[in-house]
């Protein structure tokens, strides 16, 4: 009996691994990503690159857990609503006002804690940011909705 509930798990997961996504090719930066227009410090450059663009660019590293399903499902739906959120890569085609809009929305989900996603943060150690890096960010987002806004 045991064997057979194994076998059958074993034979489930296998054929989930059927339904693969689609992966999004990684992109080279180009002059449109928001670090190629907005002057900014390397450090917050770096932390940014490091931390957001899994889900909010075109530059996007995936993880070898992202080749098994169904996790692999749950990774690529947060990829694809993160980019629908923010997408540092076309920053350059946002019009002001959605800049300033996006930059506020940045802002405000860093500053209440809500970015980096827990999952994210739980799995990437490296996300799990401190309160310096938040209000660095912060900072950030909030001169570049000031920028925006006029």
């Amino acid at each position: 009996m045991k064997n057979n509930i194994i076998l059958s798990v074993v034979l489930v997961i296998a054929c989930l691994q059927l339904k693969q996504i689609e992966r999004i090719p990684f992109e080279n930066p180009t002059e449109q990503d928001v670090f190629a227009i907005e002057n900014s410090e390397e450090a917050l450059e770096i932390m940014v690159k490091k931390n957001c663009y899994d889900c909010h660019s075109n530059q996007i590293k995936y993880p070898w857990y992202s080749s098994i399903a169904p996790v692999s499902w749950f990774v690529q739906d947060h990829i694809d609503d993160g980019r629908k959120h923010m997408n540092f890569s076309v920053w350059g085609t946002y019009s002001a006002e959605k800049k300033a809009h996006k930059a506020e929305e940045g802002y405000e989900e860093v500053e209440e804690g809500e970015m980096p996603l827990e999952s994210y943060a739980f799995i990437h150690r490296h996300a799990n940011l401190s309160e310096e890096e938040r209000a660095l960010i912060v900072d950030w987002f909030s001169s570049l909705e000031t920028k925006y806004k006029n």
